[in-house]
């Protein structure tokens, strides 16, 4: 890549996930950084509005993956080390969670932002309808301008903390929304080729490929004792979100401004390019799926908006359902005459769809109890496959 389209990777990325360290929200475990996170919300804010005052071109939907729950729970408890009891992690992640919402929503709010907490699990992302489920909810709340900050929620799950990190987090986020960028901010300048504390000669990696089995070599241990993860965590996160077509920016935390930098193309940290474009990587995932659960029939005038349009598939269209399938399956979509037009993901089961074949959205309430999206498949879940 020349450095004009490196550049654009930043500049035009709109939809942004920001993850930040225990080591930078609690200072290095002495207690939530207001300064620090204050900065963090001024710049987010600034990126929310699009301030052309300060360079920027266009809003941009910004989430943020914040670790420090555990690390503000030891210092609010008077603990010097972390534990290694579950039931004591537990019960520290209770105890600085209110305090690490509340300072992200002070700040937030003195900035003109709304803000939400959002708990999850590695699990919600691994059950299909749980996952259809959270992001649903992220979604709605970029679009109503509320700027969601996520934890792993701590307080419930135990192998997460033992062996999770907020940085796989993060990208297992910017696959969830499909991000075009993630930013993790942490305590390092970003990737050199060994440890510079160890290796005087070592250096730094300006940009490569998310993915390159060469950078796990180059990538440390352990990081801090305040935090979980290590640089090696973060390049295993820029693979993960590289999956999806996210690049990921591994950064310093406290340099400044540097969340508006980037935003305006300016290279800072690493930057680890994905491959594949985040349309073209989706889309060649639903095109490439084998294992379909099901297929829709639509009439013509369905298939017409869906191959010429670029439409959703709306209940209305549909004439016939095979198959047996859960929300959030890839399914195929066939014309009158039975041939595959599409494919995409369900919003509805096999059972529930049997019910909406000739109803309007405006139906699927009373027909269902719920509505959870008036399409059957959104444009954004579908690729033409004819």
């Amino acid at each position: 890549m020349t450095q004009e389209s490196l550049s654009e990777v930043l500049s035009q990325a709109r939809r942004i996930v920001v993850k930040v360290g225990s080591s930078l929200v609690t200072n290095e475990g002495r207690g939530l950084d207001e300064q620090a996170i204050g900065e963090w919300c001024r710049q987010m804010a600034m990126l929310a509005r699009g301030d052309a005052d300060v360079g920027l071109e266009g809003q941009r939907e910004i989430i943020m993956v914040s670790s420090g729950a555990i690390a503000e729970g030891m210092k609010r408890l008077g603990w010097t080390q972390r534990p290694r009891e579950i039931n004591e992690l537990q019960a520290a992640a209770a105890v600085g969670q209110m305090g690490l919402a509340q300072m992200y929503e002070t700040k937030l709010r003195e900035h003109g932002l709304r803000s939400a907490q959002v708990l999850l699990t590695h699990a919600d992302l691994a059950d299909r309808e749980r996952y259809l489920n959270a992001r649903s909810t992220l979604l709605t709340l970029l679009q109503h301008q509320v700027l969601p900050v996520i934890n792993e929620n701590d307080t419930v799950v135990n192998d997460e903390i033992k062996f999770g990190d907020n940085d796989t987090l993060g990208a297992l986020v910017a696959n969830l929304i499909e991000a075009d960028l993630l930013v993790i901010l942490t305590d390092q300048k970003g990737l050199f080729t060994a440890d510079p504390r160890q290796n005087p000669g070592a250096e730094f990696v300006h940009e490569a490929r998310a993915g390159d089995p060469a950078l796990e070599l180059m990538a440390g241990g352990a990081g801090s004792s305040i935090g979980k993860g290590g640089m090696l965590t973060k390049i295993v996160a820029a693979r993960r979100a590289a999956g999806s077509g996210a690049s990921t920016v591994i950064a310093w935390g406290r340099e400044p401004d540097a969340l508006l930098r980037l935003a305006r193309g300016e290279r800072i940290g690493t930057l680890l390019v994905a491959p594949t474009q985040k349309t073209r990587a989706r889309k060649q995932w639903m095109a490439d799926h084998l294992q379909l659960r099901g297929a829709l029939s639509v009439d013509d005038g369905a298939a017409a908006k869906l191959l010429g349009e670029g439409k959703s598939l709306l209940p209305v269209g549909m004439t016939g359902v095979e198959g047996v399938f859960s929300r959030g399956d890839v399914v195929a979509i066939r014309d009158a005459a039975g041939l595959e037009i599409a494919r995409g993901l369900a919003n509805y089961s096999s059972a529930e769809a049997r019910l909406l074949c000739h109803k309007p959205s405006s139906q699927i309430e009373a027909l269902l109890g719920y509505t959870a999206e008036p399409e059957m498949i959104h444009r954004d879940n579908l690729v033409l496959t004819r």
